[in-house]
């Protein structure tokens, strides 16, 4: 089997991940931070560890580190709790319904406004387009680093830099970005970084994170036990148990720690170099065949490609690709703004992407499975 699935999520995973969420469920997954007891004991240190290596590896203290059930639900709980009623939030127009759908459905409820940017050009004509954007009462401006359809950066440095000076809050949906590129939270001026755990940083699904970049409280927006403040009504206002209602998922935070140093034995400048190189391959080969209708957002290298073949659909593609044992995504990858900006059609595109674990030996046997399926396409029936 040959898995281009990687922007949807990584596979395989690193052995050490799924053998010590093994580990964690036989050996120690007690309730972290409820009880006085080893087993609780043991997963809150667990807990711990991975919050000190993300804030580590993001530039935030441990404490900044909040746990979610994914990169969804880290967006949701970092728009609806330091959005400001009545005010205007500013997006990208390629952006992921993740970061869409919980800014429109405030919109709708008449709770707040929202426009979009244009990501055409380069870094300087992009914070142009922003400026352009803004208005009187844009208080907030939520962004992708890196698209998930055409590996496009966004110069999120420079953002952060210019909502520093206007007094905006910056999110960031960096499920795309985080284990390809350096993220500084506080570097980069982000008020929140929302990951997930199972793409690039190579942990289990089920799980991701806010990464804060100072310590910022706005609304709770999940209610609960925290075991802490236990006679109180409202939700502790610190971090990171303002955000963290529940039992936290012990054997899942346990798989990413050891991603998390996995990944520091092999450096991600490293894993992005190599996925570069198998995009570059792919864009060469595929450049070759007249029937192939390649999608780019830039010109330069990412690990995610999208493309189409005349008079197929995205679907039926990747159907035939997959029986021939090559995994791949079709149709609008929950992100229509940027595909109506690719202009892919009503099908969208087939989306292939690379991680560590991917070869160029894999690159070369994927084109020639996609110019058998243009062959038998030609055959008379």
């Amino acid at each position: 089997m040959i898995y281009f699935d990687n922007p949807a999520t990584t596979f395989p995973k690193p052995q050490c991940v799924s053998d010590e969420i093994s580990s964690c469920i036989k050996k120690y997954c007690g309730n972290p931070g409820r009880s006085s007891h080893i087993l609780s004991i043991k997963s809150a240190e667990k807990i711990y560890e991975t919050r000190c290596l993300l804030g580590d590896m993001f530039g935030a203290p441990p404490e900044n580190v909040v746990f979610t059930y994914n990169t969804t639900y880290a967006l949701n709980i970092a728009i609806k709790s330091f959005f400001k009623p009545r005010e205007h939030i500013l997006i990208s127009d390629i952006e992921h319904n993740s970061v869409i759908r919980p800014i429109a459905s405030l919109a709708r409820q008449n709770l707040c406004s929202y426009s979009s940017f244009c990501t055409d050009g380069d870094d300087e004509k992009i914070l142009d387009n922003i400026k352009m954007s803004i208005t009187d009462n844009t208080s907030m401006l939520c962004c992708t680093f890196v698209s998930n359809v055409g590996s496009r950066r966004l110069p999120i440095k420079k953002i952060g830099d210019f909502c520093k000076e206007r007094g905006i809050f910056f999110i960031v949906d960096g499920a795309q970005g985080a284990g390809v590129f350096d993220i500084n939270v506080k570097e980069m001026n982000i008020d929140a970084l929302c990951i997930p755990a199972h793409k690039a940083l190579y942990g289990p699904q089920g799980l991701g994170m806010i990464i804060f970049g100072a310590e910022k409280l706005g609304r709770s927006i999940f209610e609960g036990g925290t075991g802490v403040n236990s006679f109180e009504t409202e939700m502790p206002d610190f971090l990171p148990e303002r955000y963290e209602a529940g039992t936290l998922s012990t054997p899942l935070i346990s798989g990413l720690c050891e991603a998390l140093k996995w990944l520091k034995t092999i450096n991600i400048n490293s894993i992005r170099a190599h996925e570069e190189q198998l995009y570059i391959t792919a864009c060469d080969l595929l450049s070759t065949n007249e029937k192939i209708i390649l999608y780019k957002m830039n010109e330069y290298a990412g690990n995610t490609l999208m493309f189409n073949i005349q008079g197929m659909s995205s679907a039926t593609v990747s159907s035939l690709l997959d029986k021939r044992g090559i995994c791949t995504r079709s149709g609008f990858h929950c992100a229509p703004s940027a595909h109506k900006k690719l202009n892919t059609g009503n099908g969208g595109a087939v989306r292939i992407g690379f991680s560590v674990f991917n070869t160029q030996k894999e690159i070369f046997s994927f084109t020639e499975a996609l110019n058998e399926i243009i062959k038998d396409k030609k055959k008379p029936i």
